[in-house]
Formats: C-alpha cells, structure tokens, sequence
C-alpha cells in the first residue's frame, strides 16, 4: 500500500531530526574507533530516532522523490536507515568481536584489528602467510556467521522497499551501475599488461616475489612500502599537512572547527579517520602516527575529508551538507592523498632521494587499487544482482573476479566482508575519476605546482562550501565542462608511470 508524500513541514523537520542523528551516529563511531569507548552503542541512537527507520517513512518519501530536489537523497537516507537498523545489531556484533577477538602467531597475542598492520610490518613471509591464515580463521568461524544473517535479513526486507534486488534498488537511485561497470571492464582491458609490468616489479621490490609468485599476505607488505620509511617518518607527518595547508591559505592550528586527536590509544584504530560530527562545526581528524608511506597517505586522505567538511556552508540543507554523492568527499581526499604522487610536492615537503622513482612506485599502488575496485564493482553487481545464488558459489565467484583482475587470489572468506553497504564501491571509483580531472584542470590553470598557490587554494575552499550540493557528474560539468571518465584517472597513472 502506498504512503502519502511528506509536507513541506514535515520535510523540514525530517531534515533536522537526520542532522542530528547523524551527527550522534558519527560521535558513537568516533569514540569506539579512537579507543575512547570499548563498544560500538547504536541501538540507543536507534531508540531516540525511530522515526528515521521506519517503512513507512522510506515508502512516504518515495513518493515524494520527484518533486523537492532535495528529497531523492532523503529517500536514499531513508531506505538505507530502515535496512541498517535491521542489520544494526550485526555491526555492533561485528565491531565488538572485531575489537575483541584475538590471535597468537608464534607465541605473539595479535588482536584482530593489528593483524593487517602486522602483516605489514613483518618483514618474514612465513610469518606473515601464518598471520593472514589466523584471521581468515577468525574470519570465518566468528564474523562470516553475522554477515551471512545480515544479508538474508537485508535481501528478505527489499521487496518491502519496492524491489528484488538491492542492485534494482540502487538503480531507481539514480545509480548508473551498468555505464560504470562498463567502464570497469574497459579500464581492465586497457591496464592489464601495464599493470603486470610495473605491478612485477613492485612486488619484487617490496615483498621480493614477482607477481606470477604474489599471495595476499604480501599485499599489506606492498602497501606499507618499508624501503621508504626513511624518508616519510611518523614525526614528520603533521607537519607536512599543514605545511601543505599552508602553502593552500588554510592554517590547521586555528580552525576551531577542527579537533586533532592524536593521543596514543591501545584500541585506537591504527589508520587516520574522519569523523565529521557536525558540519562545519566541529570535524575530528583522529591520527595514531605510526609513520611509513601507507600512514602518510592515510593521513593526507583523511585531511581531504576534513578540510572539506570543515569549509561546508552552514546553510545548506542536511541532504547537501551530510547526504549526496560520496564520490566528491572521496575525490577531495583522494586529491589531496596523491599529493604524494606529486614529486614536486615531496621534493618540497620532504628529503626523498628519488622522488619521481617513488612516484612511479606509488602510481602502481594506485593502478592496483583501482583494478581491485573495478572488480569488487562486477563481483558486487553479480552479488546483489537477479540470480541469488549459494555462499560458496559467491565465494568462489569473489576469488575468480578479484583474482582476475589483480593477478593474485584474494581469500573466499572476504567474500561478504570486502562488501561496504550502499554501493560505495561507486563512489570511489568515480571520485579517482573525479579527482584526476580536477587535477588536470588545476594543473593548467595554476601550474604543476598548483598545490602551493593561494589562488588554488581559494578555488578549493569555493567549491568545498558546496558540500554535496552538486553530484560529482555535475560538479566536474561546472568546473571543467566533461563528463566523468574512469580511463582519465588510468591516463593520469600512464603518465606517472611513464
């Protein structure tokens, strides 16, 4: 039966009541992941917001999608609250046994959440292949048992919302998954032997195996690039993002819109986050600085995040200020993460002795990350699709698909973990192609060395005030006239890698 559309009214006060759920929503996620709080509390946020997650509420607005341009994020903000609050009590399972569970490797107490750092850091493979096997363990005997009721939850609950699928469901959202799932497949045509090029020879630097001989467990090894560590210490981090900053007109230190948590913290998440609990008016950026190439990016991603929400006009509405396409908040952070892809800005910033060698290397981590999501999109589109099919056929599809696209077999038991909700996939992968042409136009209207002009940074601080106003397809069309292309962020790595 269909509900009536909401009334003006009754809009602006839907708004308000979103505004500060979420912003109680991301200070719950704030102070369990910053170890300031042993457990991750959403069924009382739930309780002081009923209203946002009711079935009737989503049905309301949809009917109401095509009048207020506003409402379509509404809706979505509506159809998503009602299905996480069915799934609600499977993330906080999962984010306590994940702060819980543990592992002993060689007489070594590893906690769940340390293990890929550890993987990371241990230079022994025997050693790292026996860590990877302990949490694909943990993995399967405690986590996928959640995730597998989850989905059938979810899957159960979507006719209710109008649909069969949640792949059906992303479509009547405006989500073009076919256009970008074609241009998915073309990326991995066009990058396939460029990829197992330079990627060769990257895991022959890092991990001392070529790419015919990669497994999983040398991938955080890649990642967390220790030959570098020299040049891109932890004491150094803060101080190249605001000098970064700087050089953009923006001082971190006196922006009382931004907190810095950087107290160390035994069950603080070991990578930088964002958590913007009010916006603009109060954005954490929460560091544990550890130091080494993949914590600087993590750091300068994060920043992206922040500076973005903390330059958002206090007066748009809560769809345009915390709701809309989550590709340009993520192409805000990617920009400003592959600063360090830029060997001006390291010859700057810091004393790399080859700074255009890292770039290449750095450009092939960033050619790998983006065939992984290609393919995370197709297994993601065959998963949520028309044809339900077994969990081990889906783990198997998962090995097959990523495994194909990266030249190294991922673990079946990721097969439900390596899924983020919402499609999100998306909204990365159009971000690199997003932040790739702003980049480009940057470039040529402020120079190489745009990342140190005020009058570059007077532009980002502009459309930053946007928040998500504009989508990132009608941003770009504002700003530089052109339709988003993924292949424009493959050519921008070609480049570097050339």
């Amino acid at each position: 039966m269909a509900s009536a559309p909401p009334a003006s009214l009754e809009l602006d006060t839907y708004r308000d009541r979103i505004d500060r759920f979420v912003a109680a929503l991301d200070e719950e996620y704030y102070l369990h992941y910053s170890g300031l709080k042993d457990t991750l509390d959403l069924k009382p946020l739930y309780e002081r917001f009923p209203e946002l997650s009711t079935l009737e509420q989503a049905r309301s607005l949809g009917e109401a999608a095509n009048g207020d341009p506003g409402v379509p994020e509404l809706w979505r903000f509506a159809c998503e609250n009602y299905l996480a609050e069915l799934t609600r009590e499977h993330n906080e399972k999962t984010a306590a046994l994940e702060a819980e569970l543990e592992a002993t490797v060689d007489g070594e107490i590893v906690g769940y959440r340390m293990i890929r750092p550890t993987v990371a850091n241990e230079h022994d493979r025997d050693k790292r292949r026996r860590l990877e096997d302990a949490r694909n363990r943990l993995t399967e005997e405690h986590l996928n048992p959640i995730y597998e009721d989850g989905v059938a939850r979810m899957r159960e609950a979507l006719p209710r919302l109008g649909e069969q699928t949640y792949a059906a469901l992303y479509r009547r959202f405006g989500f073009r998954l076919e256009e970008l799932a074609d241009q998915c497949r073309g990326v991995l045509e066009s990058t396939e032997k460029l990829y197992e090029q330079t990627a060769d020879k990257l895991f022959r630097t890092r991990a001392g195996v070529g790419l015919d001989e990669a497994e999983r467990f040398d991938v955080p090894r890649i990642f967390r690039a220790p030959g570098w560590d020299q040049a891109f210490p932890a004491g150094k981090m803060l101080p190249a993002l605001e000098g970064s900053l700087a050089d953009l007109g923006i001082d971190l230190r006196s922006q009382q819109n931004v907190e810095l948590d950087i107290e160390q913290r035994p069950k603080k998440s070991p990578r930088a986050f964002c958590a913007p609990i009010e916006v603009p008016g109060r954005v954490m950026l929460v560091i544990q600085p550890m130091g080494g190439v993949d914590d600087w990016r993590a750091l300068f991603h994060e920043a992206g995040h922040t500076e973005h929400y903390a330059h958002v006009s206090p007066d748009l509405p809560v769809e345009a200020r915390r709701l809309g396409d989550v590709a340009v908040t993520e192409a805000w952070a990617t920009l400003m993460e592959h600063l360090l892809l830029e060997p001006g800005w390291l010859s700057r910033r810091l004393d790399v002795p080859r700074p255009d060698e890292f770039a290449s290397e750095a450009a092939t981590g960033s050619l790998y990350l983006l065939r992984r999501y290609c393919g995370k999109l197709l297994y993601e589109l065959e998963f949520f699709g028309e044809t339900q099919t077994d969990n081990e056929a889906l783990a198997s599809r998962y090995v097959e698909i990523l495994g194909d696209a990266l030249k190294i077999q991922p673990s079946p038991t990721d097969y439900l973990a390596d899924i983020d909700s919402s499609f999100y996939v998306t909204g990365y992968l159009r971000s690199w192609a997003l932040q790739s042409q702003l980049r480009t136009h940057f470039r040529e209207r402020f120079g190489h060395d745009w990342f140190a002009t005020r009058d570059a940074g007077s532009m980002l601080r502009e459309l930053w005030s946007e928040g998500h106003r504009l989508n990132a397809d009608e941003l770009l069309a504002n700003v530089t006239g052109e339709e988003l292309e993924l292949e424009a962020f493959a050519d921008s790595l070609r480049e570097q890698l050339r």
